[in-house]
């Protein structure tokens, strides 16, 4: 089994997130960084896959040099292959030429060893939360793709994947090579170990140069929503607060 899992380095979530003064991207001065929690899921699902039916999980993302930080976290939880496509710009990519990139980088890695059996994505990333790039990549491979995935099993190759609705369940089947997006909650992902940790610092980082244009999509700018900010009265401690909070209710219309 051939696994292929793309992730994402996004800002740690609950970080304070700044808006350049040009208003087009994230300050990114003080900020931490992890990989996308739905992405996360993803490398756990991956892991689980080849622990029971053996394979390789080749890792990818799209980034700085620093995102190799989030391959050797990959290496750590069950990650057996890592392929960086650089970019330095200090810019996210669109979602356009991100998908080109990834596709582009996919088509090199199965002309050397053969299809992926499977792509897995993250339903969305964690910042920019576009929902693009997977159904971008499968399309452009050709290949069947179900986003919001809650559960996969497979037996003799065809996948049977589970998505959440409003009114139940649905189930889906597909044939190898296929694509799912997964949401996080479709499992639990491990901590690295000790042992994980220290052969993660030697693991092999290829990094794959690829050239694509811009896409079609222009970002215009960054909206950042004004702080709400919310006041704690103690109305008084023990007994003495009783009258306190009957007068409360009371002004309330619970009374």
């Amino acid at each position: 089994m051939r696994v292929l899992v793309c992730v994402k380095r996004v800002p740690a979530p609950g970080s304070r997130i700044n808006i350049s003064s040009d208003q087009l991207n994230v300050d990114t001065s003080h900020l931490g960084f992890t990989t996308s929690p739905h992405e996360e899921c993803a490398l756990e699902e991956a892991a689980q896959i080849i622990e029971q039916h053996g394979g390789t999980v080749t890792v990818l993302t799209a980034g700085p040099t620093e995102a190799e930080e989030q391959l050797r976290y990959a290496a750590s939880v069950g990650g057996t292959d890592f392929v960086l496509i650089p970019n330095n710009s200090g810019i996210d990519w669109d979602p356009e030429r991100t998908a080109n990139a990834i596709t582009q980088a996919v088509s090199e890695l199965e002309a050397e060893d053969g299809k992926f059996d499977l792509i897995i994505f993250g339903n969305e990333s964690a910042d920019a939360g576009g929902f693009q790039v997977g159904v971008r990549v499968a399309v452009a491979l050709d290949r069947p793709i179900v986003n919001g995935i809650k559960g996969i099993e497979i037996d003799d190759g065809v996948f049977t994947a589970r998505r959440e609705v409003d009114t139940g369940v649905e189930v889906y089947q597909l044939e190898a090579p296929a694509v799912f997006g997964v949401r996080e909650g479709i499992n639990l992902p491990r901590y690295p170990t000790m042992k994980g940790r220290l052969a993660s610092k030697k693991a092999e980082i290829t990094t794959a140069p690829i050239e694509v244009p811009p896409g079609g999509q222009t970002k215009v700018r960054l909206h950042q929503p004004k702080e709400k900010v919310t006041e704690t009265t103690v109305l008084g401690e023990s007994a003495a607060a009783a009258s306190l909070i009957v007068d409360l209710l009371d002004e309330l219309g619970v009374l």
